[in-house]
């Protein structure tokens, strides 16, 4: 099934972040618990993690892009 994950809100102050890097190639596959992609706020660094197996299908936004809350940052195929 394709899913479109979306940035969460990881603080009650948090509005928008910075894409920093994608950890899955458009292609590969990753596990739940592996880093999807890493994002940076104006007090953290955060990696990402899969909440389920499957396949990066494709990511939505570039790295360096800052993205709003809710925004759509990639496109995953899970099994």
């Amino acid at each position: 099934m394709r899913v479109t994950i979306k940035l969460p809100r990881l603080g009650m102050q948090m509005e928008e972040a910075t894409i920093v890097r994608f950890c899955v190639a458009p292609g590969e596959s990753f596990h739940e618990g592996d880093p999807l992609y890493e994002i940076e706020t104006e007090k953290v660094e955060s990696v990402i993690e899969a909440t389920a197996d499957g396949v990066m299908v494709e990511h939505l936004v570039t790295e360096g892009d800052d993205v709003e809350v809710g925004a759509p940052i990639c496109s995953v195929d899970t099994t």
